[in-house]
């Protein structure tokens, strides 16, 4: 992530192409898989619900090409990940990177991630029980919408110490 956050020509974009992150999600290649459940249907849905204020994308910007990415679905600060893809090596990895310091920053405690894999896991998921699980999403619709924008200050919350998150500026 330093790496990237120090490139002149890599950025983190929110909602700037949401049309083509689930466009590229939907005609991914997925190693033992036959096609998508992203579906036009699914994809008309998603960008409705995008242009009501509840999807967001993600994305990963390389010399000015979008390189990789995911969209999400969410309610006040209850979020829910969809699907990412990545044309460059690492790509939707950054891009979940920066979701998750957006989520630290803005006080959402969870992405539902929906599927507890084998990737997810190496870069942090795990299962919470169904209980807490609930709660954390009835908590964060209860909640306020935070501002849908990525700064690169946004990397402090991923990078810090837990013990340190309180004493980032919000």
């Amino acid at each position: 992530i330093a790496k990237f956050n120090a490139a002149p020509d890599c950025e983190i974009r929110i909602d700037t192409a949401f049309a083509q992150v689930i466009s590229a999600c939907a005609t991914s290649q997925r190693h033992g898989q036959k096609g998508s459940w992203i579906v036009p249907e699914m994809i008309r849905a998603y960008i409705a619900l995008h242009e009501a204020g509840f999807a967001h994308s993600v994305e990963t910007w390389i010399n000015g090409e979008l390189a990789g990415g995911l969209y999400c679905v969410a309610i006040g600060k209850a979020v829910f990940g969809e699907s990412m893809f990545s044309r460059s090596s690492d790509a939707s990895k950054i891009a979940l990177a920066a979701l998750v310091s957006f989520s630290k920053k803005n006080g959402i405690v969870q992405i539902d991630c929906q599927q507890n894999t084998t990737h997810l896991s190496t870069l942090g998921a795990g299962v919470i029980p169904r209980e807490q699980f609930t709660a954390n999403v009835a908590h964060g619709l209860a909640d306020a919408s935070p501002d849908w924008k990525f700064d690169t200050l946004d990397w402090q919350y991923l990078m810090a110490c837990p013990e340190d998150q309180h004493d980032r500026p919000q």
